[in-house]
């Protein structure tokens, strides 16, 4: 994976939210294709056409137990004046060898099995006595059939059309035929078709992996007993849990120390296995803020055009953000802040197109709309900020989840969406319309 340089601007430079994702955007380089097998590739972009070598079904087959007929055979069939056909053998799915059906003749058919020569329509069982000789099959009676290979005959009761109850040769897809093009992400529905068609690997870009480490002595793992002073990491099982939903293969590392040599240590440590890392926490001005003490001046030992830039954002939540790359590869960072709901809010704005754009999808961006605020009172924003308040939407409207305060993970939980209040906006009063980032 190859990456541009990140840009680099003054320590009092106040870079926009639309500054920072560029320059992300543009650093960050789709990964390099390979060949996968299907199940593998589930959650990737195909980076080619595929073409079906064979048509779907590959032949003409039943769609139902019954019996295969020749049009003449049953024209004019009724319970009072049933047709009765001699039955010549039983044809089954993947059967090789096939029966001539004549006139006069039936064949047993199951669902599935190929159309056999001479053969024009299909009688479903339920239309017959199923070779017993009682009556129309009705019931758990219409499950079954006469014994396999039993000769006799059976009774129609009722007509069918040419091609009745039959699944043509291509009706899916046809030889030739395009089943999907680049730039599809493949889900089931996808592998499946793939499968069908006798593909049993594809050419896409991989699911990027992304390390996401928080930092912080103060953080304790869940489950563990909290000290004087001491809080729950959430942070990295929040990002982790998002990378995943991004489409990502994420890898969650324990809480880091407020040590910056054995962050740096563990950072290098975790770049065998990662196309994008992701620290939560010491981006910020305080006197342990160790993600800036360890990064700041890793390109004086790496390649040229490492180095992690440590910014300021004209946004509120996640003012305080890094961006860069790190190690002989150029694997690209992004240092998001500490509070959690700061950290969430980056991920979403950043760290998500960044995984996408790795993925090769051309959409990366979360969908955004337009609603109605609905509010008990006028929201204010400070000046020359873009805010990001959390919300609930639905049908057209959306309404503000818990305070401005970057620590109120409660209300995240309950949020679907991102209110967002332009720079040059300090008040929105109830019912004014507003741009809305959707979550869900």
């Amino acid at each position: 994976m190859s990456s541009a340089a990140p840009r680099t601007a003054g320590q009092d430079h106040l870079w926009s939210v639309d500054e920072h994702l560029e320059d992300i955007l543009a650093t960050v380089r789709p990964l390099d294709p390979i060949e996968l097998q299907l199940l593998d590739a589930q959650g990737c972009v195909l980076v080619e056409d595929v073409t079906v070598p064979v048509s779907l079904p590959p032949f003409d087959n039943s769609s139902m137990d019954g019996y295969a007929v020749r049009v003449a055979d049953v024209a004019g069939a009724s319970e009072e004046f049933p047709a009765v056909l001699e039955v010549v053998g039983d044809v089954a799915a993947g059967q090789a060898e096939l029966l001539q059906v004549g006139p006069g003749q039936a064949a047993r058919i199951m669902t599935g099995a190929p159309l056999p020569p001479g053969a024009e329509t299909v009688v479903p069982v339920e239309w017959t006595d199923g070779g017993l000789g009682e009556g129309p099959v009705t019931g758990m009676r219409a499950r079954s059939l006469a014994p396999a290979g039993a000769d006799g005959h059976v009774q129609v009761y009722r007509p069918a059309e040419a091609r009745a109850h039959v699944r043509a040769k291509g009706s899916d897809v046809k030889a030739g035929d395009r089943a999907l093009e680049a730039g599809t992400v493949l889900g089931p529905p996808q592998i499946a078709l793939l499968a069908a068609i006798g593909r049993g690997t594809v050419r896409v870009r991989p699911r990027p992996r992304v390390v996401v480490l928080s930092t912080g002595s103060e953080l304790v793992q869940p489950d563990e007993e909290l000290a004087s002073g001491q809080i729950y990491d959430s942070n990295s099982f929040a990002l982790t849990a998002c990378a995943r939903d991004a489409g990502a293969i994420a890898y969650r590392v324990g809480a880091v120390a407020d040590d910056a040599e054995t962050l740096r240590s563990t950072i290098e440590d975790q770049l065998v296995r990662a196309d994008l890392m992701v620290t939560t926490g010491g981006v910020s001005v305080g006197a342990y803020d160790v993600v800036k003490e360890a990064l700041s001046h890793v390109g004086d030992e790496d390649e040229a055009g490492s180095g992690i830039d440590f910014r300021k954002l004209a946004m509120q939540p996640g003012k305080p953000q890094g961006f860069g790359s790190i190690g002989p590869d150029h694997t690209p960072l992004l240092a998001l802040p500490g509070n959690p709901v700061s950290s969430y809010v980056s991920f979403e704005l950043f760290v998500r197109p960044a995984i996408r754009t790795l993925m090769g999808l051309d959409d990366v961006h979360r969908p955004t709309t337009r609603a109605t605020l609905t509010a008990d009172q006028a929201l204010t924003s400070p000046k020359g900020r873009r805010q990001f308040m959390r919300g609930t939407y639905a049908d057209g409207k959306v309404t503000p989840v818990g305070g401005a305060g970057s620590h109120l993970v409660a209300a995240l939980a309950h949020a679907d969406a991102l209110i967002v209040v332009p720079e040059n906006v300090e008040s929105v009063e109830p019912g004014t319309e507003v741009e809305v980032v959707l979550l869900r």
